[in-house]
């Protein structure tokens, strides 16, 4: 996997891709229409962090480069790669229980809160990526 040079994409089966974790510096794009609604990135080597129509999608501790980014509240999944373990959070519903699974491994089940965010960190190695799959339960 390689960072998104442009920040975001959208791929020709329809998920999205973004995020570029080499960057030193804070970069981002805004008004990136997807899906009917519009979309804002900024990125680079600390941060990344995806907004639809100014709420947030997703966020990573360090920044990370996010490809086939697609799904609903009852299922996302997403590959992901960054330069080391990774934290990061994303808007599903409210008060939920969901699965996690990284590469195909079950990671167990997160709540997310009463905003609906769910928190995770996952292991990492430098330019390896792992494919996240969160399900409703």
């Amino acid at each position: 996997m390689s960072v998104v040079e442009e920040l975001i994409r959208e791929e020709s089966d329809g998920s999205l891709s973004f995020g570029n974790y080499e960057l030193g510096e804070k970069t981002k794009k805004s008004d990136f229409p997807y899906g009917g609604a519009s979309y804002k990135i900024k990125t680079f080597k600390e941060i990344t962090k995806l907004e639809k129509n100014g709420t947030m999608v997703y966020e990573s501790v360090p920044g990370s480069t996010v490809t086939n980014f697609k799904g609903d509240t009852d299922k996302l999944s997403f590959d992901v790669e960054a330069p080391g373990d990774l934290s990061f959070t994303v808007e599903l519903e409210p008060d939920t229980l969901y699965k996690l699974d990284v590469n195909g491994e079950s990671a167990g089940s997160i709540q997310t809160n009463v905003g609906g965010k769910l928190n995770a960190s996952i292991e990492l190695d430098a330019g390896k990526k792992a494919s996240i799959q969160i399900s409703k339960l």
